[in-house]
């Protein structure tokens, strides 16, 4: 079995991480849990934590040596969820039995990692869809910084309590993966901001992320969220993204007529590994 290290990784040093999700990324839609803009959208808060294996033969687990060291996989905690990618050849076992210590009582799913004893979640899978290059048009304009506080508007009223400020997204844009975002917005016809959507370069010849989307509460039904999806994949197409993927559960009908009627198709469900009761 692999020996590995575990680097705890605040914001400011997850370049290291960013770099081996690129690598990892493939020309079409990510088979592991996380792409970069996934820690990306992180790191919108100043506390964020990511955790970066290695190879423990050519490093200690500490943030500095994390820059020269072999990746072996990337993850965080979203909620009580480790999600998890690993690099194509990482030893799955190794990277579970490490994560032992991340996965107590409270934390009882993970996304990507496969841990012994523990069973698929097959009554809520995530589709993943998929979004090939085309002509597209939208009325939807690059998000700007006079925009920020519309943007971060639109995210609220489009999620029942969050509380992500104008702020939470500057932080976001100054951080490590800043540079690889793309943000939409689409106004109404008043100038009101209706829809929004964020997307993710993991490189080019790689598949390109959204994360996230929403449409206002108030403006719903009018297409503002596909002319803000559209926009986006649009702009990711254009810095030379060969894909653009979304995840939704599919409990989300909304969500995924959106991403249809959008252009995208569905490529597969993803199932989280959940903790068996007693366990």
């Amino acid at each position: 079995m692999a020996s590995l290290a575990r680097h705890r990784l605040a914001p400011a040093d997850t370049g290291p991480a960013l770099r081996a999700l690129r690598a990892w990324t493939p020309p079409d839609a990510p088979s592991g849990s996380l792409h970069p803009g996934d820690v990306g959208w992180l790191l919108r808060r100043d506390d964020a934590t990511v955790f970066l294996w290695t190879d423990a033969r050519t490093s200690e687990p500490s943030a500095a040596d994390a820059a020269t060291a072999a990746p072996v996989a990337v993850g965080f905690l979203d909620g009580p969820v480790l999600r998890v990618t690993a690099a194509p050849e990482a030893d799955l076992g190794a990277l579970a039995a490490d994560a032992e210590d991340l996965l107590v009582p409270g934390n009882d799913a993970t996304d990507g990692l496969p841990v012994p004893g523990w069973e698929p979640d097959t009554e809520e899978p995530w589709l993943v869809f998929s979004w090939a290059p085309e002509p597209v048009s939208s009325r939807a304009v690059q998000v700007t910084e006079s925009d920020t506080a519309d943007r971060a508007l639109v995210h609220r009223a489009a999620f029942t309590g969050s509380t992500l400020t104008a702020d939470h997204w500057r932080t976001m844009k100054k951080s490590p993966a800043g540079h690889l975002a793309v943000e939409t917005l689409v106004r109404t016809p008043a100038g009101e901001p209706a829809a929004a959507a964020t997307g993710w370069f993991g490189g080019t010849g790689r598949c390109g992320l959204l994360e996230p989307v929403g449409t206002h509460a108030d403006h719903r039904g009018h297409g503002y969220g596909r002319d803000a999806v559209r926009g986006a994949c649009a702009a990711l197409a254009d810095r030379g993204a060969s894909a653009v993927a979304v995840l939704t559960p599919a409990s989300n009908e909304a969500a995924a007529a959106l991403y249809r009627s959008a252009g995208f198709t569905v490529v597969r469900e993803n199932h989280d590994w959940t903790r068996p009761d007693g366990m």
